[in-house]
């Protein structure tokens, strides 16, 4: 029996039951439509007697909307996971709720598990929670994960030259992309990966893979979140992108496109959405590729994603030959507050009366 009761919740027990008998009540309701009892909503006890009564016609992630009838009436019923507690006693006794942990994989200093809470345990359960463990965790990990307020900033193309490109060349020269060339150079995750196309020259130049992103499940399409990456290694961020690269561009979309539908048939094409995020965490291009269902973040939010194809749209209209390109234009995004580049570009900008 779980002791963290304050973590394991009786509204966390719930929904993971109703989760559970998903199947078995959709083919409940395909023999009939269920009627609730006369009166059933009297008292508590009945009340939670109707909830096998209802039909799951939504299933979002953290949430699910079921339908159904009460007193011949049409009812729905919202069921959503609670806020995880914060006081130090529930949160250290927080490994004592969990339980049939599964090791999804591993990369470098990434480590992700899927894991169910111990009073939930059920033969041929579904998992409760999805773990991402980081380990050894730098600075710049705590500052991303921790709280802190957001701020816009513009990022001029001489902002860009004269910080923020030196700023890049120094996370590059840190050494913390090891799980992304484990990735390209076959060392990792290969039986993970969806697609590899070799480019349409058939040089590195071009080539890339699609493979899932390390916090998807891999089994809700509806939170789907897959990863284009480049194996060339000197396109950094959207900043790197010219007119030049919009047919490669384009090609590596439908390629996209294509191997996200022929893995996932229920998927359509029009039901995939295509972005870069600038700042990006790590400084290697990639396309975010996600079902237009998933639950939006801040990581989805304007200021923070730019979408594949307003970036190639912009690349086609804009002046000059091949080389012109984005670092040439004008750029506002968010930034949080203990980002290194708030705190030592755009802060002291600010202060200046510049920014």
């Amino acid at each position: 029996m779980c002791r963290a009761k304050s973590l394991c919740s009786d509204s966390d027990i719930a929904e993971s039951a109703i989760l559970r008998k998903e199947e078995d009540i959709s083919l409940q309701w395909s023999r009939q439509f269920w009627v609730a009892p006369r009166g059933a909503m009297d008292d508590s006890k009945a009340s939670e007697a109707l909830i096998p009564l209802f039909k799951v016609i939504d299933q979002g992630g953290r949430r699910i909307t079921l339908l159904g009838t009460i007193n011949s009436q049409p009812a729905l019923l919202t069921a959503e996971r609670a806020a995880f507690p914060s006081s130090s006693e529930a949160l250290a006794s927080f490994h004592a709720c969990l339980s049939d942990i599964k090791n999804l994989g591993n990369n470098d200093i990434y480590h992700w598990y899927l894991a169910s809470i111990d009073n939930q345990s059920q033969d041929n359960a579904s998992p409760d929670l999805k773990l991402n463990l980081i380990h050894p965790c730098t600075e710049k990990h705590v500052k991303k994960y921790s709280p802190q307020g957001v701020r816009t900033v513009t990022e001029t193309p001489e902002i860009y030259k004269g910080s923020i490109r030196p700023y890049i060349v120094k996370q590059r020269e840190a050494g913390r992309l090891d799980w992304v060339f484990n990735i390209l150079e076959g060392r990792k995750e290969q039986k993970d990966i969806i697609y590899r196309d070799p480019g349409q020259d058939g040089t590195t130049d071009e080539a890339f893979l699609l493979a899932p992103d390390l916090n998807w499940d891999r089994e809700t399409l509806t939170s789907m979140h897959l990863l284009g990456l480049v194996q060339r290694r000197d396109i950094w961020s959207l900043r790197d992108l010219r007119k030049g690269h919009v047919v490669w561009l384009n090609h590596m979309r439908e390629k996209i496109l294509e191997a996200t539908v022929n893995k996932y048939p229920s998927v359509e094409k029009d039901q995939v959405k295509l972005y870069l995020h600038y700042q990006p965490t790590f400084y290697h291009l990639h396309i975010h590729v996600v079902h237009v269902m998933l639950e939006p973040t801040g990581t989805q939010a304007t200021g923070k994603a730019f979408g594949l194809e307003n970036i190639v749209s912009q690349l086609e209209t804009m002046a000059g030959g091949p080389e012109a390109g984005m670092a040439d234009v004008t750029l506002t995004y968010t930034l949080g507050e203990s980002h290194d580049l708030w705190n030592g570009v755009f802060l002291p900008l600010k202060e200046a009366g510049r920014g």
